[in-house]
């Protein structure tokens, strides 16, 4: 656990001495900010259903940006080699690589908790919807980190590991765009796998057993993969 501790803490470190997660952090805040006072306006209800929902449709494109370089430039500056050669297993550095970014998202959540501040300072929310609401956030970033992980343990490329990344995070988001499409089994499929409809349930305040397992088997696919990936190196010359 020690070392897992100490790759995700240099890891974080690396983020908070890179230009670009200030800007991340910065952009992504005003951005939430503006939705917020302004769904707040228009709906004059208590709830954070809509900007939950706004959050989710941006770390479709913010979390490819923070995944991208997390095994690629290991691998293009040839430093993965020599981690990989150190008294540290597979499994510890994949770990430890996906606790570091899953610590600086969920940094960037609680940075938005003032918002539930705020609506309970002036009204009576449904705090239960707000937790589950959150929760459902949380699992679905720390699904997506884990999806960008994967493809970055493909390439040496971050430019190839972003763009891949993009495209799997539009399947899993906009799949809904072929359910009319589709029926029977292959509807049933496409339903599953589209991440809001496991997302929507957490923001209306129910917790099922359907989308916890959803979330926690997506994540756990996607590490083996990336450890997976990293053992083979079937992906060094990409």
């Amino acid at each position: 656990m020690k070392k897992i501790f100490a790759i995700a803490q240099k890891e974080l470190s690396v983020y908070f001495r890179s230009p670009i997660a200030y800007v991340v952090l910065i952009v992504t805040i005003v951005i939430f900010n503006v939705f917020f006072f302004a769904i707040i306006d228009n709906n004059e209800e208590a709830t954070l259903r809509d900007i939950f929902k706004v959050m989710e449709f941006l770390f479709v494109f913010i979390i490819p940006i923070l995944t991208m370089k997390v095994f690629s430039e290991e691998k293009q500056m040839g430093t993965m080699e020599f981690l990989m050669t150190t008294p540290t297993q597979n499994n510890e550095i994949v770990l430890g690589k996906y606790l570091g970014v899953l610590l600086f998202f969920s940094f960037l959540i609680i940075l938005t908790i003032p918002y539930y501040g705020i609506i309970e300072f002036f009204s009576r929310p449904d705090r239960m919807a707000i937790l589950t609401g959150y929760i459902g956030i949380w699992l679905e970033g720390a699904f997506f980190i884990s999806i960008g992980l994967m493809v970055s343990s493909w390439t040496k490329s971050q430019i190839v590991a972003a763009i891949l990344s993009y495209l799997f995070l539009f399947l899993v988001y906009f799949s809904s765009l072929a359910d009319k499409y589709t029926n029977g089994v292959v509807k049933a499929i496409v339903k599953y796998s589209n991440v809001m409809t496991h997302s929507e349930n957490f923001i209306v305040g129910i917790l099922s057993s359907s989308d916890l397992i959803y979330f926690f088997s997506g994540i756990l696919f996607c590490l083996v993969m990336t450890r997976i990936s990293i053992d083979t190196k079937i992906w060094d010359n990409v």
